[in-house]
């Protein structure tokens, strides 16, 4: 898989969960909510394209849309989860309580890859001569494979998105088609866990 296609990919999942909030009904906290989350997923659907090269590169509306996504992430969005909040509209599973701790992780996580997307905003695309530095293997060839990678099988599994120890300045140093993908992975391992499916 190229890191194109892995790009794209987490974004579609982002997308298409987004167009899943156009909910109507929703009242108190749980319109917050679904709001919050409507605003993340429309910021990541107006720079998606400029990730895959489907549209022209755009720094500020990169920068801009990743500190919509940061503002709304973190302590803002699980202040919108108090226990208990599930009434009709919400798809929000109960286990998000249960595994309070791993949500909130979660949350934080988003919202240093939102601010990470932020600061990376100025190094352009992966492949167009921007050096990640010491962070090479974050992103190299050993992305997908063994769990010693960063999107390895193993960082998944224990439900983090960013490895201990990356900060919001490491990812500030990627090109930014990668600090998107961090972002996406953080909504996607979010919505996967605690998310009821359509249907």
């Amino acid at each position: 898989m190229t890191f194109r296609q892995l790009v794209l990919g987490g974004a579609a999942i982002v997308g298409l969960s987004a167009t899943a909030f156009a909910h109507s009904g929703a009242t108190g906290v749980v319109k917050e909510r679904m709001g919050a989350m409507k605003s993340m997923g429309e910021a990541i659907k107006r720079i998606k394209p400029m990730m895959s090269g489907e549209a022209g590169y755009d720094a500020a509306s990169v920068r801009k849309a990743a500190q919509v996504i940061a503002s709304e992430a973190g302590e803002a969005l699980t202040g919108k989860f108090p226990e208990g909040s599930t009434e009709h509209p919400s798809e929000t599973l109960p286990r998000t309580w249960e595994e309070w701790d791993r949500f909130t992780a979660l949350a934080t996580q988003l919202e240093t890859a939102a601010e990470g997307l932020a600061m990376a905003a100025d190094n352009g695309l992966h492949g167009d001569g921007h050096m990640m530095g010491g962070h090479a293997g974050m992103m190299g060839g050993n992305m997908m494979g063994d769990s010693s990678g960063m999107m390895g099988g193993g960082m998944m599994m224990g439900g983090d998105t960013i490895p201990q120890g990356i900060s919001a300045e490491h990812i500030g140093q990627m090109p930014a088609d990668g600090a998107f993908m961090m972002v996406t992975q953080s909504c996607s391992a979010c919505h996967d866990r605690y998310r009821q499916e359509d249907g």
